[in-house]
């Protein structure tokens, strides 16, 4: 039924044509465009209306309120442009691999030209069909969210790193099964069926499907983990508008990260080493050195201490009342502006504008939004350490206690202050 939908609205919000100029694609840059006039706009003084034009107060408060229905319509198109990119990509990626069995066919051929075809030769033909058909049925099922990528797309709509590794190493072993069973069933009896048999001895494969019950391992625990420190409000984590293929090189924010680029190095060489292998010697499982094993091993181990490791939550350090120059100093009262220095306050992924506008600040009883300051190119508030807040007129005098909650929905530490009379 969502098939047909997106079929139907060939020419709408929800288009998956590639460059369709009435598409999801092009209603998101259409969109984004209009949000980033309007920002530097009114950080250039511009569209304010007379009637807030001579509160500073009123007008910020427009201004951020402008800024937050703008950005929901990125936001909004930004996830149709998202989903009828996993549309068009689940078409794609079976094309691809396809494509590839095609390569395989033609070197195949162009190898044979010297040494004759043999059942091996065939075996690898039958066993690539096999795979791609059953990778074909797969993607079909899951075609609203990426086809072949779903499996590897985590709860965050993000390629998870975690996913890839053993998925790539379940495939190499796959087909490395299937060349010897597929000559198996073709061979009689005799010395060829004998050293078929010998190529899937458990010794051979140890160190292969050591690897492979490791990084899937790795996939399961990290899972658990992140699970445990989102639910403890140890971990931020916020969704993607679609998984990119650098998720798996960097963290949340798009910086690259460390422990996931050396964890797809490490598994992207050892794969190749045992690619080749069983290139050379297709009637066997790939013999893979335990020294290789070992290092996908320190590899994982890394990734998965980061994993462990990563993640904080927001913590509010200070908080003081705001002065422009020239003003008194003087007690914090109702109506001033009071800045909270802290960090985390901007988890990774929190950096649109939309992410940016759930930022509320309690104050006693009363829940404040923070306003977005903009300027050209960005916000001056609110930053990652740094939140400015006004005081609203229904905090009652007194001891106040101060509380951040991000747009993660984790809450920080409680701060108190005193309010004036």
């Amino acid at each position: 039924m969502a098939v047909q939908e997106i079929h139907r609205t060939t020419h709408g919000g929800g288009c998956t044509c590639d460059d369709c100029p009435h598409g999801a694609r092009e209603g998101h840059r259409r969109a984004d465009l209009a949000f980033r006039e309007k920002r530097d706009g009114f950080a250039a003084g511009q569209g304010l209306p007379a009637a807030v034009a001579r509160s500073a107060g009123a007008s910020r408060q427009w201004v951020s309120d402008e800024l937050t229905v703008s950005a929901r319509t990125v936001a909004d198109r930004g996830r149709e442009a998202g989903l009828s990119w996993l549309y068009l990509l689940s078409r794609r990626a079976v094309l691809t691999v396809w494509i590839a069995a095609g390569v395989l066919l033609l070197v195949q051929v162009g190898t044979a030209l010297g040494t004759g075809w043999s059942t091996a030769r065939t075996a690898g033909l039958l066993a690539a069909l096999l795979l791609a058909g059953l990778l074909t049925v797969a993607a079909r099922a899951q075609s609203l969210r990426g086809g072949l990528l779903a499996p590897l797309v985590g709860e965050d709509n993000r390629l998870s790193t975690s996913k890839a590794v053993p998925c790539a190493w379940l495939l190499l072993t796959a087909f490395a099964a299937l060349l010897p069973a597929l000559r198996l069933a073709a061979s009689g009896p005799g010395a060829e069926r004998d050293a078929l048999y010998a190529g899937l001895e458990l010794w051979r494969a140890l160190p292969l499907l050591s690897v492979l019950a490791l990084t899937s391992a790795v996939a399961v625990v990290v899972r658990r983990v992140v699970s445990v420190r989102i639910l403890a409000q140890r971990l931020q984590k916020l969704p993607a508008d679609r998984p990119r293929g650098a998720d798996l090189l960097t963290d949340d924010a798009g910086r690259g990260s460390f422990p996931d680029a050396q964890y797809v190095l490490v598994s992207t060489v050892v794969l190749a080493h045992a690619a080749v292998s069983l290139a050379r010697f297709p009637d066997r499982l790939p013999r893979l050195p335990w020294a290789l094993a070992l290092l996908v091993a320190l590899s994982a181990v890394v990734y998965l201490a980061a994993k462990y490791a990563e993640g904080s939550r927001p913590l509010v350090l200070s908080v003081v009342r705001t002065r422009e120059p020239g003003d008194l100093d003087a007690a914090v009262r109702t109506g001033d502006d009071i800045e909270i220095r802290g960090v985390g306050f901007v988890p990774p992924g929190a950096h649109t504008p939309e992410m940016l506008a759930r930022l509320v600040v309690r104050i006693g009883a009363v829940h404040v939004h923070v306003p977005l300051v903009p300027v050209a190119g960005g916000f001056t508030n609110p930053s990652d350490t740094v939140l400015v807040v006004p005081v609203p007129a229904e905090v009652e005098p007194g001891r106040t206690e101060i509380q951040v909650v991000t747009a993660a929905g984790v809450e920080s530490n409680r701060c108190a202050i005193d309010v004036a009379d």
